[in-house]
């Protein structure tokens, strides 16, 4: 594995709805789910994580968002379960890449490309983050694609006889080999088999 990368620096950025979603332990926390927002920049990505869409007054969002330019922002605190992968969020943290993915046309069937590559900084900043999450929780083994275990097909938009996969991130470009290498974590996929680095 590489040397470990100097920690980054985490600009701590609370959503309004924060302290409303259930506390956890640290310990209970195994996986890392890889995200990419699919919005073109951070100020929108802002402007959907605050958004409340429960009776709870909570939103979907990652717990840490990473810029183009490497900055870490800090939505949710590691020990506050966020609602950002189905039927893992208990054990999980998620980190949310800025990413333009197949904005703004997610489900249309002529739209699934997922072109724009993850940037040095972006990635440099994920695998510091990573390092730092391993010496931080106990627990932490393992990390996964968000298309990987949110693997729903839906309707298209533009054709409801056709169907899509609801969530494609991080997709194509996300360099997995150098994730996996740098960062010591072992690939989870969704039937809960193990693979190494």
């Amino acid at each position: 594995m590489p040397p470990d990368l100097p920690p980054p620096p985490v600009n701590v950025w609370p959503l309004p709805y924060e302290e409303r979603l259930a506390q956890r332990l640290a310990s209970v926390i195994d996986l890392v789910v890889v995200h990419c927002t699919e919005l073109p920049d951070m100020a929108m990505a802002r402007e959907y994580g605050e958004r409340a869409l429960y009776d709870s007054g909570t939103g979907n969002s990652g717990h840490y968002y990473i810029d183009r330019d490497g900055t870490v922002h800090l939505f949710v605190r590691p020990t506050r379960v966020a609602n950002h992968t189905r039927g893992y969020n208990p054990r999980s943290i998620g980190i949310e890449l800025v990413n333009t993915g197949r904005y703004p046309d997610w489900l249309d069937s002529r739209h699934q490309a997922m072109d724009e590559p993850y940037t040095e900084a972006q990635l440099d900043a994920l695998v510091a983050l990573l390092q730092v999450l391993r010496g931080e929780l106990p627990q932490l083994a393992f990390i996964a694609g968000h298309e990987e275990l949110d693997t729903t097909q839906v309707a298209a938009t533009d054709d409801p006889a056709k169907t899509v996969a609801r969530k494609r991130d991080p997709g194509p470009r996300f360099p997995w080999p150098r994730i996996l290498a740098a960062s010591g974590l072992a690939r989870m996929p969704p039937d809960g088999t193990i693979t190494a680095a």
